[in-house]
């Protein structure tokens, strides 16, 4: 179909694929100095922090995948904060006409400081200063401002400038960054600074240095600032909030389909909507249609439609609503879903799960979220997807962090599976996955892209797997995306049938398309919407690493 516009990277001994060139810069310092993948992958998803602050942000959110390579165990790292203790749904549906509004409502506990510190501790062998080395870097010397920066700062300048602490950081010299200027971050460097010289006073052993860490973050000065902050404007995090909190430590999700097993997070994130793609696609060959032909898109579609339509109908905080995960990921339900789609024609409206919806002729697309992978030379893998955004939510002054606003992955709306609760988690689009493909090769990957990220993942692995194409080729291949289900972010807006394709997808199969009902529309190629996969091949007979990084957004492999 075609190839790729840029050469792959190769490596024998480690490999890093991540969202910015500096993330995936600082990642290689640390595999190069001796560290192992999970401190390479934390120092390179904390400098996506600093470096794309627009899409990720320190105090965000991490979820984190990890696999060992002695016995092939597979772990999640949730990264996802909780709503705080006074979160109130009636609150929000009788003062905000049930939706969770932009700004400090928003906020829940940030997930991301503890994901890390947790990483280190359970697989890491560095400090936390260490793997801050390259974030502080980059924001107290600053780093020359880029295009998708540059272009997120100027379409939320209205959002920027709402909130004084976040226009200070955002809007130097009150306007928006120029492509090459020099962003710096003070504020941000400050904070991590604090966090290590924390570590650095603690004269115990490596992990209780790494508890002043954590112990910094949700119990000292930052957490004061935070909860100080919060209570002054109207927010609902306390100190009580921070101190108690702890990311959840769990097993994946894995399917197995046609060899290659995947492993996915949680019902906690859209990992189980990924898990639950994978399982439908048992019941489907590919091998006699033709690549991103109108048949093999109008099924995918089709596939996705029903999947997200269940993800509105089941899926919330474990811990929380019994998610029928076993039910969801078997054969026999697959069947009976996929009994439902007809080849002349597309499932009509939003409405798969029996529910009703407002349907909206608008729609807010985020683009925050960026993503790393790393496998080191011991074979340990890493799969991080760090994220959120710094638009709509305010910074907390003097310390350049705007915690979680995950908040908008909730609904405002009481019976709905991921409504909103004290103590409960917002279901959370990031969604780092492992793959382990016919040869035993194994492949981390993940994307940005909200409610795009399953989809484009998806079609990336099947690229690989049912088409064979070398993992950069599958990278760069031209992709679609259904928006027929509501949004997971707030105001959870729907655009029954619409099917968006970049323009390398001929006409002849969007025609194809449009007789079969969907409403096609046209995105240009190599568009940042689309997703922006990093993934690595892991060849673990050969040693052999072939590094991945989509050109859709700033995204650089590296290898040795």
């Amino acid at each position: 179909m075609m190839g790729s516009t840029r050469m792959m990277a190769t490596g024998h001994k480690h490999m890093i694929s991540a969202g910015h060139p500096l993330a995936t810069q600082a990642g290689l310092e640390i595999l190069e100095a001796g560290g192992n993948a999970i401190d390479a992958g934390v120092a390179a998803a904390m400098v996506l922090g600093v470096v794309q602050s627009d899409l990720v942000n320190f105090a965000g959110v991490a979820p984190i995948m990890v696999r060992e390579p002695v016995n092939g165990k597979v772990t999640t790292i949730s990264g996802l904060g909780r709503w705080p203790k006074k979160a109130d749904i009636d609150f929000l549906i009788q003062n905000h006409g049930g939706h969770v509004p932009e700004g400090i409502l928003r906020m829940i506990v940030p997930g991301a400081p503890d994901a890390f510190v947790t990483a280190l501790e359970k697989f890491g062998t560095i400090s936390f200063s260490e793997a801050a080395h390259g974030a502080i870097r980059a924001a107290e010397g600053g780093f020359i401002m880029h295009e998708l920066m540059a272009q997120s700062i100027r379409e939320n300048e209205e959002k920027y400038r709402k909130y004084p602490s976040t226009r200070q950081i955002y809007l130097p010299s009150d306007s928006v960054p120029k492509v090459g200027d020099l962003f710096v971050q003070a504020d941000l460097a400050k904070t991590l600074k604090y966090m290590a010289d924390e570590e650095s006073n603690e004269k115990g052993t490596r992990i209780e240095k790494l508890h002043a860490v954590r112990k910094a973050f949700y119990e000292g000065d930052i957490a004061s600032a935070i909860s100080g902050f919060s209570n002054e404007n109207g927010g609902w995090i306390t100190s009580s909030d921070l101190k108690d909190f702890r990311v959840s430590i769990d097993e994946p999700l894995k399917v197995i389909r046609r060899g290659t097993t995947l492993f996915t997070c949680g019902a906690w994130s859209q990992g189980i909507s990924m898990a639950q793609l994978w399982s439908f696609l048992k019941e489907i060959d590919f091998s006699t249609t033709d690549h991103n032909s109108a048949k093999y898109i109008h099924t995918l579609t089709e596939i996705i439609k029903l999947v997200f339509a269940d993800r509105e109908l089941y899926v919330g905080d474990p811990e929380f609503i019994n998610v029928p995960t076993e039910k969801l990921l078997s054969s026999k339900y697959a069947k009976s879903r996929l009994n439902l789609i007809r080849d002349c024609k597309t499932l009509r409206g939003i409405n798969l799960w029996n529910g009703d919806h407002e349907v909206l002729d608008n729609q807010f697309i985020s683009q925050d979220t960026s993503y790393v992978c790393v496998v080191d030379a011991n074979g340990l893998v890493a799969s991080i997807t760090p994220s959120d955004g710094s638009a709509n939510s305010p910074a907390i002054p003097g310390w350049g962090i705007t915690p979680s606003s995950r908040g908008s992955q909730s609904w405002a709306v009481k019976g709905h599976p991921s409504c909103v609760a004290p103590l409960k988690r917002p279901r959370l689009t990031p969604n780092p996955a492992i793959a382990i493909l016919p040869d035993a090769s194994i492949m981390p990957f993940g994307t940005p892209g909200a409610d795009v990220q399953c989809q484009a993942m998806l079609q990336v692995l099947l690229n690989i797997t049912d088409f064979g194409y070398s993992p950069q080729t599958a990278v760069e291949i031209p992709r679609f995306a259904s928006y027929n289900a509501p949004d997971s972010f707030e105001p959870h807006t729907a655009l029954p049938n619409v099917l968006k394709v970049e323009d390398s997808i001929s006409a002849s199969v969007r025609n194809k398309l449009k007789t079969k009902g969907h409403n096609v529309e046209v995105w240009p190629d190599q568009i940042w919407k689309a997703g922006a996969i990093c993934a690595i091949r892991y060849n673990q007979e050969r040693h052999l690493l072939l590094g991945a990084a989509d050109p859709r957004r700033p995204c650089l492999a590296l290898g040795r």
